[in-house]
């Protein structure tokens, strides 16, 4: 029987980041998995030793204790922020043995990139009746003097967003106003060698729309307005949070993501310019956050679709050992 959920998750936050973390959802995690009678953990890659000296039985370990297919399953989203950088191989690679020692994957291994990455997504999702936003994508390296990145960039219309391929939670996106500040970009990006992503700019009146789907079902809509005068949605910039209803221009592409991507738990971001609908992307792990704390209604929501999470991970562990 299905006894703890292990977050595989790059141990490299800060002491004040890893606190805001743990108040924002880490913490309500725990509660509620309490709760469903499971416990929960965050389990850095190298907590985690196999014995393999007899293939046919491999032992998996985390800090010592010893986990089997039976009473364990592995969270295993891409964490790819530039401190867990050096943590993206082992990652993958821990994410691998698990799948193969027989453990159950929620988001499965092979996922993990092509969720990470946002052109990746695009391609993947290129037939969703909510069409990706069209996006271009550069790796920054040595040669990058050389401006072979040119012919891509063409027909780029600006102002374009930039953003690195693979991060999260808003965080280095910039306005690209012409060729020249993708120059610059590139350059600045080049420096962390981090792939780049240029969308055209819908506009500071843009809102994203996250929705929760939990084993296909949409259990909540996230609203996320930007803060006046931000470019695009960040809470640290002012932005505004909020449940709400589905809106029914995304119904259809419910129903494609339940078709094409039938997992226990899946967030879809959509954009809404005013006038169009566009798809931004999709997260495996997109957090569960309570926007208002002081909101009743926001907070069950909060408890309830994490509830609804861990059970479809809970039921998935029960088909997938039977």
């Amino acid at each position: 029987m299905l006894r703890r959920l292990c977050w595989l998750f790059p141990d490299r936050e800060s002491s004040r980041t890893s606190a805001t973390w743990n108040a924002a959802f880490w913490q309500t995690y725990a509660e509620v998995a309490k709760e469903l009678d499971l416990s929960w953990q965050r389990v850095t890659p190298e907590s985690v030793a196999v014995d393999a000296l007899d293939p046919a039985r491999p032992v998996v370990r985390v800090d010592g204790e010893v986990v089997t297919p039976d009473d364990t399953l592995f969270i295993t989203s891409l964490y790819s922020l530039p401190y867990q950088a050096a943590d993206v191989f082992n990652q993958l690679t821990l994410y691998a043995v698990l799948e193969q020692a027989g453990f159950y994957l929620p988001h499965p291994a092979a996922m993990a990139t092509l969720c990470n990455d946002k052109l990746a997504s695009v391609l993947f999702l290129r037939d969703c009746p909510v069409p990706p936003i069209p996006t271009v994508r550069i790796g920054p390296g040595r040669d990058l003097v050389y401006d072979d990145y040119v012919p891509s960039i063409a027909a780029l219309p600006y102002p374009a967003l930039a953003k690195p391929s693979g991060w999260c939670a808003s965080r280095g996106i910039n306005l690209a106003r012409d060729p020249h500040d993708v120059r610059g970009l590139l350059s600045l990006a080049q420096g962390g060698d981090t792939p780049l992503v240029f969308q055209p700019y819908l506009g500071n009146a843009t809102v994203d729309y996250r929705v929760y789907l939990v084993d296909g079902e949409p259990l909540a809509t996230l609203v996320r307005r930007p803060g006046d005068g931000a470019l695009y949605t960040q809470f640290s910039t002012g932005g505004k949070l909020y449940y709400t209803e589905l809106p029914d221009e995304l119904r259809p592409a419910v129903e494609y993501f339940r078709a094409r991507l039938p997992l226990p738990y899946l967030c879809a971001d959509f954009l809404h310019d005013g006038e169009r609908w566009w798809l931004s992307e999709i997260e495996l792990d997109g957090t569960i956050q309570c926007p208002d704390a002081t909101s009743a209604e926001a907070v069950r929501i909060q408890r309830e679709l994490i509830a609804a999470r861990f059970a479809a991970y809970r039921r998935g562990h029960a088909r997938f050992t039977s």
